[in-house]
């Protein structure tokens, strides 16, 4: 009899976390083509917190790929598409990926029916909004006046985060944080199913958490991006070994 996920990581297996990929125009070598890809920031992360990274491309989505898998990642990258929560496209929107939107939702509510330990990721955080029935702010300096959210490009800024009392969040945090931050859209309506669990000083929604999950939870930052803080990678490997 083929044992389950579960099972197999209580036998002493590493947990297995799945990570949502890009699929972009690449170039290596003489080759330039489509490719699934992800910054190995996130791999390492993993890796290092004790688990088994998984890549899973925006094609052919199955959501039964989570039964092989003890936790979810959704991660970092381009503009979440308007039309995800009937809006119309702002000037700043460019790049957007319908069908990575789509392949998102898809396991994101497939790991919230399972109950699978979810972490999400910056972009990702927003598709947990956006699949929830959230809307998103599509150019944040039009809210807050200001690019230190995204100082210049490819360039990360840092913002100082107050945590909410009593939650994971500050379980892991405390009641403040310093992170890497690299977003032009952010939270706007909030989906009823997430509370809000830190914000930056100009208010900005920096972490939520999804009601009735022990281990639901998104951050707008990148922590992938500071290997001295696996904070999150851990908890999610711990949480994905039932262990938290």
């Amino acid at each position: 009899m083929v044992s389950s996920a579960s099972e197999d990581v209580a036998a002493g297996r590493r947990p297995r976390i799945g990570i949502t990929t890009y699929l972009e125009p690449t170039i290596w070598g003489v080759w330039a083509r489509d490719a699934s890809l992800l910054p190995r920031v996130y791999l390492d992360a993993v890796a290092a917190a004790g688990g088994v990274p998984l890549l899973l491309p925006p094609v052919g989505t199955d959501p039964t790929i989570l039964d092989v898998l003890d936790g979810l990642i959704i991660a970092g990258g381009c503009d979440v598409d308007p039309s995800s929560y009937d809006a119309a496209p702002h000037p700043e929107t460019v790049d957007t990926r319908p069908g990575r939107d789509e392949h998102e939702r898809i396991l994101i509510r497939a790991a919230l029916d399972r109950d699978l330990p979810l972490l999400a990721i910056c972009r990702g955080l927003q598709m947990l909004n956006v699949t929830l029935g959230g809307t998103l702010q599509q150019h944040l300096p039009d809210a807050v006046a200001h690019d230190g959210h995204r100082p210049s490009p490819a360039i990360f800024g840092t913002t100082d985060v107050k945590v909410e009392p009593g939650t994971l969040t500050a379980r892991l945090f405390g009641d403040r944080t310093s992170v890497q931050c690299y977003h032009h859209q952010a939270l706007d309506l909030v989906a009823p199913a997430l509370r809000v669990t830190a914000r930056a000083g100009d208010g900005t929604v920096e972490a939520a958490e999804v009601d009735g999950h022990d281990f639901a939870i998104g951050v707008q930052w990148h922590p992938e991006e500071n290997p001295d803080d696996l904070r999150l990678f851990t908890a999610l490997v711990a949480a994905s070994r039932r262990i938290l």
